[in-house]
């Protein structure tokens, strides 16, 4: 099926997406940081990216431009533990943010298997069709 790079600084997090996308028929690579995850990005073919968007050093935001800049049409899909806010006046919703700046989707820790696999499998089929939405929860963000 897909290649998916899982860059996220928490362990527990990539071993419980590597279990699903592993079963579900995916080959995955796992990176523990944005640098280590660019590097591996750089010199492989993925289908599919998973950013973590709160990591030490090279966070997801910058690894996803960076991403973006090399090949701009591979699906990322953003991750983030840190609750959406209600008020802007407290701080930014990082997950929407991302999407605005290029994630083709989001998923808020923690996720339901389901809804995770629904999510890859969602921006996988519209990843060939650029110009189809990648559709998911009731989202339509544009496919990248």
């Amino acid at each position: 099926m897909a290649k998916i790079l899982i860059v996220d600084d928490d362990r527990a997090v990539q071993a419980t997406i590597q279990i699903l996308l592993e079963r579900a028929g995916h080959q995955v690579v796992l990176a523990n940081d944005g640098r280590q995850g660019l590097n591996i990005f750089e010199h492989g073919d993925f289908d599919l990216l998973f950013l973590d968007i709160f990591m030490p050093g090279m966070d997801g935001l910058e690894t996803m431009r960076a991403v973006r800049q090399q090949r701009p049409h591979t699906p990322i899909i953003v991750i983030s533990g840190n609750p959406p806010l209600a008020d802007s006046a407290i701080g930014p919703d990082f997950l929407t943010m991302a999407t605005k700046l290029g994630a083709t989707d989001s998923l808020q820790k923690p996720f339901k298997p389901a809804v995770l696999l629904a999510t890859v499998e969602s921006c996988l089929a519209s990843a060939p069709r650029r110009s189809s939405p990648c559709v998911t929860n009731g989202n339509a963000i544009l496919g990248r």
